[in-house]
């Protein structure tokens, strides 16, 4: 039998088609996510959610077959989309990069008044509230995947799991309820369950795209790496937590992940292949792509003193921070002990959020093309962490967490840890 994942990301939208008894992608489809509104205003990001409905009925209407035993569905965390008593969407979709909560506000800004951070769902509608930009009709908000679960089921009102009720700020983790108080609110639950079905199939209510991804790619108490434009590790616990630098989120039930996230991953090694290209630039030379020069010159272990700070962005518990180089002789201001020691950068700060849980996993698994693209990263991972890293064989992590998710939902596994067992790696 087979089960369909879908996962609504910011810059794509994807599903893939899995066999239930083997674990195996029978097939993937994706479509570009191009659609951003351009309000000419520097702070916002909003998405025309209709044409994401309709790109991710465009996936389905090829993934869709009668074998199907049930659909899941994931996607982009802490945005929102304001919905009317039919559920009919009233708004665009408000991004998680929506800065509006950012402005000043009294002494502060929208997002410090409230108590959650920029991007966040309520923290984005306190904006609103404050500014009457909430829709007259609006009577209910929720996450993009949420509204897209719902209307393949034909309900009318949006249930959240408590991954995404927690993505919106305002909701207490330990106690799984919102604090906020906002008459707009959803409910919300925190197991996974079928909402209803579409074509005959049953759809399991939506979840977190990080969650989602966890359970698509790390089992037995592994930590899971992601590094795509910026970086985060994922750590389970079997209860609730409180870590000054880490985020506790509902993973359902009574388990929680523990997330450090890192604003740069790839996005740092990007920037030193441009100061490289600037360089060449500098001489004369064409500028080209140089991640395949730089491939070469990582292929081999090199051991560097040099020390780089790769926080380019600052962080979310020290925003004002910056990135540094230190400990520089003239012996190691080279390209490629610069390249090593940024390398080890990216990962001592993921390394830096995990010693902090405790946790002591076998092995660490990793996802995301900062990861696939870049084996030197990997073995720099390995090294620093004390132990291998593996990587799943399937690409669509967050999808093929939906997809598992959706198959204990419909009961084809008691648990979720049954349904990963599924899960195979290079």
């Amino acid at each position: 039998m087979l089960s369909i994942g879908l996962d609504i990301g910011t810059t794509g939208i994807c599903g893939v088609l899995i066999d239930s008894d083997s674990g195996s992608v029978i097939k993937t489809e994706s479509r570009a996510n191009n659609f951003f509104i351009n309000t000419g205003k520097e702070y916002e990001r909003i998405q025309d959610a209709q044409k994401i409905y309709n790109a991710v009925e465009e996936i389905l209407g090829a993934l869709f077959t009668k074998d199907a035993e049930c659909i899941g569905v994931t996607g982009q965390m802490h945005g929102i989309v304001y919905l009317d008593a039919d559920g009919n969407l009233v708004s665009p979709l408000y991004t998680w990069q929506d800065m509006r909560a950012s402005l000043p506000y009294k002494e502060g800004t929208y997002s410090s008044v409230f108590g959650a951070p920029a991007g966040y769902g309520l923290a984005t509608n306190f904006y609103n509230r404050i500014n009457g930009l909430i829709p007259q009709n609006a009577c209910i908000i929720c996450t993009v995947h949420d509204y897209v679960a719902m209307r393949l089921c034909g309900n009318k009102k949006p249930l959240l799991h408590s991954s995404d009720a927690a993505s919106l700020g305002g909701y207490d983790c330990e106690k799984r309820c919102f604090s906020a108080d906002e008459p707009l609110l959803p409910d919300s639950v925190d197991t996974s369950r079928v909402i209803g079905e579409y074509k005959g199939v049953p759809v399991c209510i939506a979840i977190g795209d990080n969650q989602a991804s966890y359970i698509g790619s790390a089992k037995d108490g592994s930590a899971l790496i992601n590094i795509g434009t910026g970086s985060q590790v994922t750590v389970p616990a079997a209860s609730y937590r409180n870590i000054r630098s880490l985020e506790t989120r509902p993973l359902g039930g009574d388990e929680y992940i523990l997330v450090g996230c890192a604003i740069c991953g790839g996005r740092a090694f990007a920037m030193l292949e441009n100061f490289f290209g600037s360089v060449c630039e500098m001489a004369g030379m064409k500028r080209e792509n140089l991640y395949p020069f730089m491939d070469e010159m990582l292929k081999e272990d090199y051991e560097t003193d040099l020390s780089f700070d790769t926080r380019f962005c600052g962080s979310r518990t020290y925003p004002d921070v910056k990135a540094s180089v230190t400990n520089l002789t003239e012996n190691n201001f080279t390209a490629k002990d610069m390249a090593f020691a940024l390398l080890d950068g990216i990962a001592q700060e993921l390394y830096d959020f995990y010693a902090v849980t405790g946790n002591k996993a076998k092995y660490i698994t990793g996802s995301g093309n900062g990861i696939r693209k870049n084996a030197a990263l990997c073995r720099t991972l390995e090294k620093k962490f004390g132990c291998k890293l593996i990587i799943p064989a399937h690409r669509e992590e967050a999808a093929y967490g939906a997809a598992l998710i959706a198959l204990k939902a419909a009961g084809k596994f008691d648990s979720i840890k049954q349904a990963q067992s599924l899960i195979h790696y290079l």
